[in-house]
């Protein structure tokens, strides 16, 4: 919780960025929709990663640290996404969100806290005989 306007902004770009190319690769969700769903899981997955790193290079590095992240992450994807997929123009119903996007949002705490616990438990560099 260090940084939290960094971690607000982050989780912001962690929503965007996958939503904005998932509206680019949309006419596959129809014709290819394994691949769109493959696309959209590699994306996500690498901007987190992306992001948390960036995060943790400019605050305290530990699990606390991590849980927060992750559940801000989760939060702010959820929260955007209700009002675009459930609330907004979709006007999808909550169990088909969940079953379709929503769960796949479950991996960022997983990350953030793996990272927090790693980064938070260094072991000293071992001599090379």
């Amino acid at each position: 919780m260090s940084s939290i306007k960094n971690a607000l902004i982050y989780g912001f770009l962690l929503w965007l960025v996958p939503f904005i190319i998932s509206i680019a690769i949309f006419p596959f969700k129809t014709s290819e929709p394994f691949l769109f769903h493959s696309l959209m899981t590699v994306i996500s997955v690498a901007m987190v990663v992306i992001l948390s790193t960036l995060y943790f290079k400019k605050t305290e590095e530990s699990l606390k640290e991590g849980i927060f992240l992750g559940i801000l992450f989760l939060t702010i994807s959820l929260s955007f996404d209700y009002f675009v997929f459930i609330w907004g123009p979709i006007k999808m119903s909550v169990s088909s969100y969940i079953k379709e996007i929503g769960i796949s949002y479950l991996v960022y705490p997983i990350i953030t806290i793996g990272y927090g616990y790693l980064l938070g438990h260094k072991k000293p560099a071992s001599k090379v005989l």
